[in-house]
C-alpha cells in the first residue's frame, strides 16, 4: 500500500506542477476552447491538461517501475508499458483535435489505433464470466471486445466533460474506487496484490487530483479531447488488464457471480452517468433526425443548470452520484452481509431516483448560475 501511496502522490505533484507550462505552451499554439452556442464557459479557455495528465501518469508509473515491490512484477511493468504507449497515441490525437478541431471520422480513427496498438502488445479481454461458467475468448473475439470497450469509454468521458472540474472529478471518484476494488479483491481473495489494473488506477487518481485545482471552477485550463480520451482509455484498459492477471477460477465462490463479474462491471458503473448520457444523447439525436455525434445543449449538465444548479453545485451533486453508485457497486461485491447489499442497491436505485428527477422541466424564477 505504501508503493500505491508513493504512485498517487507522485501523479499528483506532476501533474500540479506541468500543468501551468501546458497552459501557457496550449496559448502559444492556440490550442483555446472557442465560446459556443452549447458551451457554458463564457470565455476562450486554452486546453492541454490532458497533456499534463498524460506526463504525471508517465512520471509516477515509471517510478514505480523502479520500486522494489511493483518493479519486480514483469507483468505489470509490461501491461503498464503497453497501456502508456496507447495513452500517449489518443492523448496525440486529442492534442491534434485540440490544436485543428479534427472531424468525428479522423477522432474516431485515433481511438481505433490506439486501442489496436494495446491489444497488439498483449492487454486484451480474456475472459467473460457467466451465471455458473466462465467463457474464455478466442483471437478475434477478445479483440473485438477490447477495441470496442475502449472506444466506448472514451467517448463516455468525452461526453460528460462539459462543466469546469465534472469530468476531472468523476474519473478521479472512479478510478479511486476502482483501485480500492482491485487492491481488497487481492487482500481477500489472497492474490498478488501488485496488478497493473490496481498501478494504473491509483496514477489516474492522482493525476485527477493535481489537475483539479486548475480545472474546478472557475477554471484556468480545460483538459480537452486529450484529456477525456485519455481518461476513457485508462480506465478501459485497467479493466481488461485485470482480466489478464486475475484467474476467475481462483476467485472464492461463497459469494456468487459478483467478485468474478464486477471487474468487468466496475468500470460501467464508473461511468454510469457519461454513459447514460452517451446512451441519451444518442437516442435523442437520432429522433431529431441528426447524426448521434452532433453536437447539442441538452446534456445531463446542461439539463441541472436548467434546474438552477450552478455550475458549482451541478459538479458536485454528480460527484455526489458518481461516488455512490462506484462505491456502492463494491460494496455488492465485498461485503458478504445481505442486508448490507440491499442497503447498497437501495441508496444506487436512489441516486438513479433523483438523477431523473433533476431531469425534469426548470425550475421557474430561478437564474442559472455561470
Amino acid at each position: 500500500m505504501r508503493e500505491y501511496l508513493l504512485v498517487l502522490l507522485i501523479a499528483a505533484a506532476s501533474t500540479y506542477l506541468v500543468s501551468g507550462l501546458c497552459r501557457k505552451l496550449a496559448l502559444r499554439l492556440g490550442a483555446l476552447a472557442k465560446v459556443r452556442d452549447r458551451d457554458v464557459h463564457t470565455i476562450e479557455m486554452p486546453y492541454f491538461g490532458g497533456l499534463a495528465m498524460l506526463i504525471g501518469l508517465v512520471v509516477a508509473v515509471v517510478v514505480a517501475w523502479q520500486l522494489p515491490f511493483l518493479g519486480a512484477q514483469e507483468l505489470v511493468i509490461q501491461d503498464s508499458r503497453a497501456i502508456l504507449i496507447a495513452a500517449a497515441i489518443i492523448c496525440l490525437v486529442g492534442v491534434l483535435d485540440d490544436v485543428f478541431e479534427l472531424s468525428a471520422l479522423a477522432k474516431f480513427a485515433g481511438q481505433i489505433v490506439a486501442a489496436g496498438v494495446v491489444v497488439a502488445l498483449g492487454v486484451k479481454m480474456l475472459w467473460i464470466p457467466l451465471p455458473g461458467q466462465t467463457i474464455a475468448l478466442d483471437s478475434s473475439a477478445s479483440i473485438a471486445i477490447t477495441v470496442f470497450f475502449i472506444v466506448l469509454c472514451s467517448n463516455a468521458v468525452n461526453f460528460v466533460d462539459g462543466l469546469d472540474g465534472l469530468a476531472t472529478g468523476v474519473v478521479g471518484i472512479g478510478a479511486f474506487a476502482f483501485f480500492a476494488y482491485c487492491y481488497l479483491l487481492t487482500v481477500n481473495q489472497e492474490l498478488t496484490r501488485a496488478t497493473t489494473a490496481s498501478l494504473i488506477t491509483v496514477a489516474v487518481a492522482g493525476a485527477c487530483l493535481g489537475f483539479l485545482p486548475h480545472n474546478f471552477f472557475p477554471a484556468k485550463m480545460f483538459m480537452g479531447d486529450s484529456g477525456a480520451l485519455l481518461l476513457g482509455l485508462l480506465l478501459a484498459t485497467s479493466t481488461v488488464s485485470l482480466t489478464g492477471q486475475i484467474d476467475p477460477s481462483q476467485m472464492a465462490s461463497d459469494r456468487g457471480l459478483l467478485p468474478t463479474v464486477l471487474p468487468l462491471v466496475l468500470p460501467v458503473a464508473i461511468l454510469a452517468l457519461p454513459l447514460l448520457d452517451l446512451v441519451l444523447a444518442y437516442v435523442r439525436r437520432t429522433y431529431n433526425g441528426k447524426w448521434w455525434f452532433a453536437a447539442d445543449k441538452q446534456h445531463l449538465h446542461h439539463r441541472l443548470l436548467e434546474r438552477g444548479h450552478s455550475q458549482r453545485g451541478a459538479v458536485m451533486l454528480m460527484y455526489g452520484w458518481s461516488a455512490l453508485v462506484s462505491f456502492g457497486m463494491i460494496g455488492l461485491g465485498l461485503v458478504q452481509d445481505r442486508i448490507s447489499v440491499l442497503v447498497a442497491v437501495g441508496l444506487v436505485g436512489l441516486a438513479l431516483v433523483l438523477l431523473l428527477a433533476t431531469l425534469g422541466r426548470p425550475v421557474k424564477g430561478r437564474r442559472v448560475a455561470n
